[in-house]
């Protein structure tokens, strides 16, 4: 066990030497302009990150998952995005030994450590959005975060369904939360939904242009244009029509 923690702390010593040497000021200001609010990072490019989280979870992998949770925790302490970006690789890397009491820990950080839209979506795109594949009853969960005070865990409460969505899937409860969203009037809230429906778009066009004329006396402007993205034509200008 003394041994296993040696090499744990190495190999989160080993990221970050990594990130240090490949930080760039210029990559760091031009990634800054992506957000609003101020984002801490090392100003590494995305494949640099994605090469050493790869490299370094060969290394960790036997430890288990409870001990690559506790390290992905360490990497979300930092408050780095870089880091964020690795304890989001190597959670997705152990999905097939996702169980349910495992969603408090991605509650946990949702709530907790995110705090931009970048962390916001590669943890739910994939980490999270695998495990409510795995187990889809916790959708339900995703419609209790839409109502949430933290702006990042509503947003979450969308972004989780993209993927799934483009497969077809989920469609009353996307309703369901986009109903719960509609009138956020956080503009990164509403990008998230109208993601979502665009996304479910790609598997059921009919039914997302309807619920989007259903609603878009209400909709946000900026909700309705990024869910009709994929229509065509004619169906982006109805919707679009005051």
């Amino acid at each position: 066990m003394v041994e296993e923690r040696k090499k744990s702390g190495a190999v989160i010593a080993k990221i970050r030497q990594v990130l240090e040497e490949n930080s760039d000021s210029q990559t760091k200001a031009i990634g800054q302009t992506f957000f609003k609010e101020k984002v801490n990072s090392y100003g590494v490019k995305t494949a640099i990150v994605t090469k050493t989280a790869k490299a370094c979870f060969r290394e960790i992998r036997g430890i288990g998952k409870a001990g690559i949770f506790e390290l992905c925790e360490q990497l979300w302490q930092s408050g780095y995005m870089e880091e964020s970006f690795v304890a989001c690789n190597w959670s997705y890397s152990i999905r097939d030994d996702y169980e349910p009491d495992d969603f408090l820990v991605f509650e946990r950080w949702a709530n907790k450590y995110v705090s931009n839209w970048a962390a916001c979506d590669t943890l739910c795109n994939h980490t999270i959005a695998a495990f409510v594949e795995r187990y889809p009853e916790y959708v339900g969960e995703l419609k209790r975060w839409s109502k949430s005070q933290n702006r990042w865990v509503r947003r979450a409460s969308a972004v989780t369904l993209i993927i799934p969505a483009r497969h077809g899937r989920f469609l009353r409860d996307i309703f369901e939360i986009a109903d719960n969203l509609l009138l956020d009037s956080d503009d990164l809230v509403q990008k998230g939904y109208g993601w979502m429906l665009k996304a479910a778009s790609e598997a059921h066009q009919r039914e997302v242009f309807e619920y989007v004329m259903k609603n878009k006396a209400r909709m946000p402007r900026t909700a309705l244009r990024y869910a009709i993205e994929k229509m065509g034509k004619d169906r982006k200008a109805k919707a679009m029509a005051r």
